[in-house]
C-alpha cells in the first residue's frame, strides 16, 4: 500500500499564492506520474497538473501560466506552486500518483486538501 500525505491548502485572497505538497510513502516499484486534481462542489474531478517520470508535464488550460508542478524524486514528493489564484480555483485538491506497487500501474489518491480563494 501507498500513503499520500498532502499539505499546503488554505484560504487566500485572489491574486495570492499557495504551494501544495504531497509525499508518497510505502513500497513503490515505480512512478509513472505524480500530480494534482481538483474537485469543486457539483463538478467532476479534473486534472490540474501532473509530471511524468521523464519530466514532461500536463496542465489544465486554466492552470497554464499560473501553476507549476514539480517533484523531488529523492523524497517522492510532488509540489504544486499556485500563483495568481482566482476564486474559480476554489476546490478540494487531491494528490495523485500513477504508480506500480508491484502488480502493475494504478492510480492512488491523497485525502484532499481544501483551497479557498476569496474575491
Amino acid at each position: 500500500q501507498v500513503q499520500l500525505v498532502e499539505s499546503g491548502g488554505g484560504l487566500v485572497q485572489a491574486g495570492g499564492s499557495l504551494r501544495l505538497s504531497c509525499t508518497a510513502s510505502g513500497t513503490i516499484f515505480s512512478i509513472n506520474s505524480m500530480g494534482w486534481y481538483r474537485q469543486a462542489p457539483g463538478r467532476q474531478r479534473e486534472l490540474v497538473a501532473r509530471i511524468f517520470s521523464g519530466g514532461s508535464t500536463d496542465y489544465a488550460d486554466s492552470a497554464k501560466g499560473r501553476f507549476t508542478v514539480s517533484r523531488d524524486n529523492a523524497k517522492n514528493t510532488v509540489y504544486l506552486q499556485m500563483n495568481s489564484l482566482k476564486p474559480e480555483d476554489t476546490a478540494v485538491y487531491y494528490c495523485n500518483i500513477n504508480a506500480n506497487l508491484g502488480w502493475g500501474l494504478n492510480n492512488y489518491w491523497g485525502q484532499g486538501t481544501q483551497v479557498t480563494v476569496s474575491a
